[in-house]
């Protein structure tokens, strides 16, 4: 869990199109996997914006 403190948060590396073996692996897919990843980054980040505003003097 972030602090207030805390850096914002850091966003995940965007597989390479490469890293996708074509087989259509469902959740375990690197895409998959990816925008999940993304959608958590977001929702973090929005949090930690808010944060910041409510930290300012």
């Amino acid at each position: 869990m972030q602090t207030m403190s805390d850096s914002a948060p850091t966003p995940p590396r965007e597989p390479d199109p490469l890293d996708c073996c074509g087989n259509e692996c469902g959740d375990a897919c690197v895409w998959t996997l990816y925008y999940a990843a993304r959608k958590q980054y977001e929702a973090d980040l929005e949090a930690w914006q808010i944060a910041q505003l409510s930290a300012e003097p």
